[in-house]
C-alpha cells in the first residue's frame, strides 16, 4: 500500500486543473514586490534631496530629473515630454480683521492660494457665504458684490445630498457674484492651513485668494454676529511662463494597443508631499522597477507617466492628452490608471464605467487568492480634479485604486503637514504589489469590457455623472450644451 502511495499522489496531481497563468503571474509580483520594493525608500531619499517638488521652482526640475534617473535605472525606456506652464508660486500674504468702525485690527495667520494675484492689497467688508456652494452665493447675491466673501473649504453642516465643490470652483462663483476677495476657512481642525490652486484654468485669478484655519473661522464668525468686519488683505506673488516636463517610461507589448499608468510628481511647497501625490508616484516607479525585473511583456504596451504641473490646474496631463490627440495615438490607449494618494488598496474605483464593474471584480477574485488583504471593493463614480479628468474628457475609460489611508493622514494633503514621517511602508508595499497586478490584468486581457467613447458619449456620460455644471464652471466643457 506505501509502495503505491506515489502513483497515487501522481494521478492525483495530474487530475487537478491547471494553475490559472495569470494568478501564476500575481504569485511572482508578490514575491518580488515583498523582497524589492524600493517605492518607500525612494519617496524618503527624494524628500531628503528636494524637499517639495513645486512645478517651475528648482526644486520641481530636481524631482524631474530624479524620477527620470531612478526610471533609467532599472532598465526601462525613458523619456522627457516638455510642456510650457504659467508658473505661480508664494512670496508673501497678510490677513487683520476688524469691526467697521474701529481700527482695532487682529493678525489672522494664513496661506495664499495659488494664482492669486502677484500683487494686491484689499480692504473690504467681510460676507460669509456658509460652504460656498452655488445656492449659497444666489442666496446672499445682492450682497456680494464689491465684498469679501468667507467661505468653508469643506462642508460643515451641509443639506442633505450636497455634494462640494473644489476651491476654484467656490472662487469662480465669487468671482462671477463680483466679491473682490475670498477668504476660504479649512475643515481640519488644529490650526491647520491649506493650500492649492484656486484657479479653474490654472491661469491668475483677478482677486486675491486665501485660507485661514477652522479655528480661525470661527472666531471671525463669533466676531461677525456681533457687528459687521472688515479684512484687509496684502499678498505678493510670482508668476510666469515656465517649461516643465512629464517623464514617461515605455514597457513594450505585444500590440501596439496601449495602458497608461500615470500620478503626479509635482507638489505643493508647504511640506514634502510625501503624501500628495509621493505615495503614488513613487509606487508607480515601483510598478515600473517590478514589471521590467520579472521581464513582464503584456498584450498591452504600458506607459508609465509622472505628471508635472496636476497641482497648478492638471497642466501635465493635459499636455499629454493633447499631444495624444494631435498625433493620434490617443485612439491606441484603452485604459487609464490613476494614482493619487494611492495607499494600501481595497478595490477600485471604475471611474463610472458600470460596465467594467465584473471585469475588475474578476480580475480582483484572482488577486484574493494571493492574499485576502485585498478586499475586491468596486465602485463606480466619476470625479474631476486630477490626472484621469483629460483623458476622461476624451472619452478614455478611466479606473483609479480604492485606497485605506492611515487614520487623518488624507487631511494633511497641501498642508505644511504633509511630511515623509507620515507614510506608512507597508502600506506603499501593498500599493506597488496590488497596483502591479490590476495592471497586469488589464494590460494582459486580450478583450476589454468597454471602450473609447465618443464626443456625444462622453458629453452623456459626463451628464449622467453629474459632473456639467462642476466643468461649466471650470471652463472644460467643451461643448455648448
Amino acid at each position: 500500500m506505501l509502495a503505491a502511495l506515489p502513483v497515487l499522489l501522481t494521478g492525483l496531481l495530474w487530475s487537478l486543473p491547471p494553475t490559472d497563468p495569470i494568478i501564476r503571474t500575481f504569485r511572482r509580483i508578490d514575491r518580488e514586490v515583498k523582497a524589492h520594493s524600493r517605492a518607500y525608500e525612494t519617496l524618503g531619499q527624494a524628500n531628503r534631496r528636494m524637499g517639495h517638488r513645486l512645478t517651475g521652482s528648482d526644486n520641481g526640475r530636481r524631482a524631474e530629473d530624479f524620477a527620470h534617473q531612478l526610471l533609467k535605472s532599472y532598465g526601462l525606456q525613458v523619456r522627457y515630454q516638455p510642456f510650457e506652464a504659467e508658473s505661480w508660486s508664494r512670496q508673501s500674504v497678510s490677513l487683520s480683521v476688524a469691526p467697521q468702525k474701529s481700527d482695532n485690527f487682529r493678525d489672522i495667520p494664513v496661506v495664499s492660494l495659488a494664482h492669486s494675484p502677484v500683487s494686491a492689497q484689499l480692504r473690504g467688508e467681510l460676507v460669509d457665504v456658509g460652504n460656498g456652494l452655488a445656492a449659497d452665493f444666489d442666496s446672499l447675491k445682492s450682497r456680494i458684490a464689491g465684498k469679501v466673501v468667507l467661505c468653508n473649504v469643506g462642508l460643515l453642516d451641509p443639506p442633505a445630498n450636497a455634494q462640494n465643490l473644489h476651491r476654484s470652483e467656490k472662487t469662480s462663483l465669487a468671482i462671477q457674484h463680483g466679491a473682490k476677495g475670498i477668504i476660504m476657512v479649512n475643515t481640519v481642525p488644529g490650526n491647520v492651513l491649506l493650500t492649492g490652486t484656486a484657479s479653474v484654468t490654472g491661469s491668475l485669478i483677478p482677486i486675491p485668494a486665501v485660507c485661514i484655519s477652522l479655528e480661525s473661522g470661527q472666531q471671525i464668525r463669533e466676531w461677525m454676529g456681533t457687528e459687521p468686519l472688515l479684512a484687509l488683505v496684502d499678498m505678493k506673488n510670482k508668476s510666469g511662463l515656465v517649461s516643465s516636463r512629464n517623464i514617461i517610461a515605455t514597457l513594450k507589448g505585444r500590440s501596439d494597443e496601449k495602458i497608461v499608468i500615470g500620478g503626479h510628481l509635482d507638489s505643493w511647497d508647504l511640506a514634502t508631499g510625501s503624501i500628495d501625490n509621493g505615495l503614488g508616484s513613487f509606487s508607480i516607479m515601483d510598478i515600473a522597477r517590478t514589471f521590467h525585473a520579472l521581464h513582464l511583456k503584456p498584450y498591452r504596451s504600458i506607459e508609465f507617466v509622472l505628471f508635472m504641473g496636476e497641482e497648478q490646474g492638471l497642466l501635465g496631463s493635459k499636455a499629454y492628452v493633447k499631444q495624444a490627440l494631435a498625433d493620434g495615438s490617443a485612439d491606441k490607449i484603452k485604459y487609464m490608471l490613476n494614482l493619487d494618494m494611492t495607499h494600501n488598496p481595497a478595490g477600485l474605483n471604475t471611474g463610472g464605467r458600470r460596465e467594467t464593474e465584473v471585469f475588475w471584480a474578476e480580475i480582483g477574485k484572482k488577486m484574493q487568492s494571493i492574499d485576502t488583504a485585498y478586499h475586491n471593493i468596486v465602485t463606480s463614480r466619476a470625479g474631476l480634479h486630477s490626472d484621469h479628468q483629460p483623458f476622461m474628457l476624451a472619452g478614455i475609460p478611466t479606473a483609479a485604486p480604492i485606497s485605506r489611508l492611515p487614520a487623518n493622514v488624507g487631511m494633511t494633503y497641501h498642508t505644511n503637514l504633509d511630511t515623509f514621517d507620515k507614510v506608512d511602508k507597508p502600506g506603499m508595499v501593498n500599493t506597488v504589489r496590488f497596483v502591479s497586478m490590476l495592471l497586469y490584468g488589464l494590460a494582459d486581457a486580450r478583450e476589454l469590457p468597454t471602450a473609447r467613447q465618443s464626443s456625444e458619449q462622453t458629453r452623456d456620460f459626463l451628464t449622467r455623472q453629474g459632473l456639467r455644471e462642476q466643468l461649466m464652471l471650470g471652463n472644460d466643457w467643451p461643448w455648448s450644451r
